[in-house]
């Protein structure tokens, strides 16, 4: 049996969205909207709490999401300083959590086909190893989401700007388990109106 490490999940869904024009958090995709779409996969999964990290359009997404906020699991931080660069909602979120869990998975708020049994398959694989961070990899390329262990709190405390961790991974190979994945549909963001037509032709398609 796997010894689960408690592990927080972060939804960084704060940015304005500006290379798609409005609000992507809001965009309908079926019966829901993109931002329920990753709620719905973290709260079924293995993850032992939630912090949704908003920012742009907040009062419409909370009104959108209505009760199913009310969930235990699920806590939501507001990040007014969204216009500064991703960092500021990864650092928001993991200071709701850092002094509980001994480790983080930061999702996007912009990844609708990320599903719970990705979620755990990166989380399993991480428990079970002594790496300190855990990315998904497909055709060698890293995506997201990544998780990161204690040991990179403090750095990932720091980080400034727009960048997210990708640096601090960069920097620390000998700390990361990479798990090759097979399916990149679970890993597509959405940053523009292409790439959201081009996600509903694909589901259309798998109909």
């Amino acid at each position: 049996m796997i010894q689960e490490i408690p592990t927080a999940g972060i939804i960084l869904a704060a940015g304005e969205s500006t290379r798609f024009g409005r609000s992507k958090q809001l965009l309908r995709l079926n019966d829901r909207c993109l931002i329920e779409w990753v709620l719905a996969a973290a709260l079924n999964s293995k993850l032992s709490r939630i912090v949704l990290v908003l920012g742009y359009a907040h009062q419409k997404i909370l009104y959108t999401l209505g009760e199913k906020l009310q969930h235990s699991k699920v806590s939501v931080e507001i990040n007014l300083q969204f216009k500064k660069g991703q960092s500021h909602s990864l650092r928001a979120g993991l200071s709701k959590v850092k002094d509980d869990f001994p480790a983080v998975m930061f999702l996007l708020g912009d990844q609708p086909m990320l599903n719970t049994a990705t979620i755990n398959i990166l989380l399993e694989r991480f428990w079970t190893d002594d790496k300190d961070i855990c990315v998904p990899i497909y055709r060698g390329k890293r995506k997201t989401p990544a998780i990161f262990s204690r040991r990179f709190y403090t750095q990932l405390m720091d980080i400034k700007g727009d960048t997210g961790a990708r640096q601090l991974i960069d920097d620390n190979p000998d700390r990361v388990l990479a798990v090759e994945m097979d399916n990149p549909i679970c890993f597509f963001d959405i940053d523009t109106q292409q790439d959201f037509e081009s996600l509903k032709k694909q589901l259309e398609k798998s109909k």
